[in-house]
């Protein structure tokens, strides 16, 4: 295959730093101008269908510009090699981790069963592609996360009475009803949206589904632990005072990409993709692997996702992604923002 008279057989990023750099360097002038290097985005940027992807022209100056880091208009061999190693390698040669945030007994068929919720989705929908996937995609690494509450949890409506109100509150105790959100008095005040007792720790409801594949060399992360504040992000509760595992142990995999899914979409799903994006990972969510509470907020957060770089795919797209066939350019201009904070922070 050739894109714009270059060799892409010869030359898909499989060959030495060199020789790539030599391929797109058409000229021969040993450095690489914005309309070389669009060709390099063009190689890239694409499915192992051959359908080559859009990248909007003013992003395509943002890369180049996070690269041509003396400013002089051009890719030298130098800035090339920073490119290839932080931004190309990564791009074709991801660190993939998939995260499957709480399909658990309670959210599938116990008490907080979520097609009670005003979406009416059913949770149990999500296992059978969840299951595929872990079946035919080989990922660096596989987390389960699990709500694990303790039996005073703050979030409980039936525990309401056992903490002050704030004077502001919306509700009180006596007319707030589930799914409702009170203002408990802290110190500080906090926002509480008021669930029915779930994933009390070690209990059925807490339980990884029954029919939910769970490798053997999976990580198990517990959130929710806290009595006095909840946990929606697998990354943090939602104060943002205590970390789980999951940070330490994507830090140790080196972990680039993020593949997220599970119960609830636009809960504990949605809160921990941004916390994903935020954090700097390229994050991808799964969509037929995903299910939600309310239809506004899961298109919320759908919305949030795509507005911050993340990318929403569904399980049939998966393999090719993880495996470098497919290279999305939202995905590619995440990673040269984030080199480019990095750059100005140091």
């Amino acid at each position: 295959m050739a894109v714009d008279g270059i060799d892409l057989v010869g030359c898909e990023f499989d060959c030495s730093m060199d020789a790539c750099f030599t391929a797109f360097d058409k000229n021969g002038d040993g450095k690489l101008d914005i309309d070389e290097f669009r060709l390099i985005t063009r190689a890239l940027f694409r499915n192992d269908r051959g359908r080559i992807y859009t990248l909007e022209e003013e992003k395509l100056k943002e890369i180049f510009n996070v690269f041509d880091q003396n400013g002089d208009g051009y890719i030298d061999i130098d800035e090339f090699t920073f490119c290839w190693n932080h931004w190309i390698k990564i791009i074709v040669r991801p660190i993939a981790v998939f995260l499957i945030i709480d399909v658990q007994n309670d959210f599938i068929s116990g008490t907080l069963n979520i097609s009670n919720c005003s979406a009416q989705q059913n949770g149990f929908e999500v296992i059978e592609p969840i299951n595929r996937i872990l079946e035919t995609v080989q990922f660096d690494a596989v987390f389960y996360s699990l709500d694990w509450h303790p039996s005073d949890h703050v979030s409980f409506i039936d525990n309401i009475k056992l903490r002050e109100i704030h004077p502001e509150s919306p509700l009180m105790a006596d007319n707030a009803k589930t799914y409702d959100t009170v203002i408990f008095a802290g110190p500080p005040p906090m926002k509480q949206r008021l669930w029915p007792r779930h994933c009390v720790q070690d209990t059925w409801g807490s339980e990884l589904h029954k029919d939910l594949k769970v490798l053997n060399n999976a990580i198990k992360v517990y959130k929710g632990t806290n009595p006095e504040v909840d946990s929606y992000s697998v990354f943090w509760d939602n104060k943002k005072l205590t970390e789980t595992t999951l940070s330490a142990q994507l830090r140790m995999k080196n972990a680039t990409d993020i593949y997220i899914c599970g119960l609830a979409y636009d809960v504990c799903v949605g809160a921990t993709a941004v916390d994903a994006l935020a954090i700097g990972y390229r994050t991808i969510l799964m969509d037929d692997c995903s299910r939600g509470v309310d239809l506004l907020d899961i298109e919320k957060t759908k919305n949030t996702v795509v507005k911050n770089n993340g990318v929403i795919v569904n399980s049939d797209q998966v393999k090719a992604m993880v495996e470098g066939r497919d290279r999305r350019p939202e995905l590619g201009y995440k990673l040269a923002m984030e080199l480019k904070a990095n750059l100005v922070s140091s």
